[in-house]
């Protein structure tokens, strides 16, 4: 017997990392509720993040408006429904002038707070912690597939980087990414022979120069600029290592499994860190509090992360390798 349409109002993120590492809701959800159909409501950067969510009836785009605008512009999209669920990780109050059986509103944290895939899970009042998870589809696994192909790039294994990020303050020398590429990649490296990965926005294009001419042209795959989200977090499942500073990327590499080294300085790693055992977070000298001492709104232009050494990053990443070999699984 068809289960009856459970429909599902799941309201996440503006930001692309913040709804990734919540995205293991969706898929709890899916898995575990009979005849669940969804409809996902996100900012304009993470929205594409969801396209291919099964039972998906609609995505819905909504950009922040003054006066909270958005939000009336939402209710009038959706208040004519019965909702099975309302799940809110932006801790509103529009479930509260929805028709719906159920609600699970993200509550405002106090003192530290808990990892955010942790205090998503504690949304939904779980006992387990769903890892961050997206749905692809057999078009974009297949695109993947094409773009990293033996042949393109040469056949070694790849080294993915994510060299840029949404605060000047958050990006590590990209000096330093093409130093350690060149380390990894290069004779007697831990992936000699491997290819690079080079992953980003449109406005990183030019950013990633260097990165770029630091391995022979024939072994690097530049897709900065040239996929989508969906795209490129299926190419990460290809990958056998990321580097990156902590961003969106980051998270969309951890959710892929790839083995994934996020580089920390003015971010607190205890929140945000990159999720799963496969995962590590590295920072420099410097603690997140005394990042906070200098750049007390962490809005300054200030390159914080230069103090983390090329050494240290190097041989956290052979690290990772190894821990990660299939032979220690």
């Amino acid at each position: 017997m068809t289960a009856r349409p459970f429909p599902i109002l799941f309201i996440t993120a503006t930001r692309i990392g913040d709804a990734v590492l919540s995205s293991g809701l969706i898929r709890k959800l899916s898995d575990e509720i009979p005849g669940a159909r969804f409809t996902i409501v996100a900012g304009p950067l993470a929205a594409p993040l969801f396209a291919h969510v099964p039972n998906l009836d609609a995505v819905i785009v909504m950009a922040k408006e003054k006066g909270g605008g958005h939000w009336f512009k939402l209710w009038n999209r959706v208040r004519k429904r019965s909702w099975g669920l309302v799940v809110d990780l932006r801790g509103s109050a529009i479930s509260s002038f929805l028709s719906r059986q159920r609600r699970a509103v993200k509550r405002k944290a106090t003192g530290q707070g808990a990892h955010k895939v942790v205090e998503a899970a504690a949304v939904l009042k779980l006992d387990e912690t769903p890892a961050p998870f997206l749905f692809t589809s057999p078009e974009i696994e297949a695109e993947a597939d094409r773009l990293l192909a033996p042949g393109i790039g040469g056949s070694g294994p790849i080294l993915a980087m994510g060299p840029a990020s949404n605060w000047v303050g958050k990006v590590w020398p990209i000096e330093r990414f093409a130093q350690t590429a060149k380390r990894l990649l290069g004779d007697g490296g831990a992936m000699a022979g491997g290819r690079l990965l080079i992953l980003g926005g449109p406005d990183d294009v030019r950013a990633v120069d260097e990165l770029r001419r630091a391995i022979p042209k024939d072994r690097v795959i530049d897709l900065t600029g040239h996929v989508d989200l969906l795209t490129a977090y299926a190419c990460l499942k290809r990958a056998r290592l990321f580097i990156g500073n902590d961003s969106g990327l980051m998270h969309l590499a951890a959710a892929a499994q790839a083995p994934t080294l996020g580089l920390f300085g003015p971010s607190d790693d205890r929140l945000y860190g990159p999720w799963g055992d496969k995962a590590r977070a590295l920072r420099g000298p410097r603690s997140f509090e005394q990042f906070l001492e200098v750049d007390p709104d962490l809005s300054q232009a200030i390159r914080h992360m230069s103090d983390l050494p090329v050494e240290t990053v190097t041989a956290a990443a052979v690290d990772l390798l190894h821990a990660t070999e299939p032979n220690n699984g």
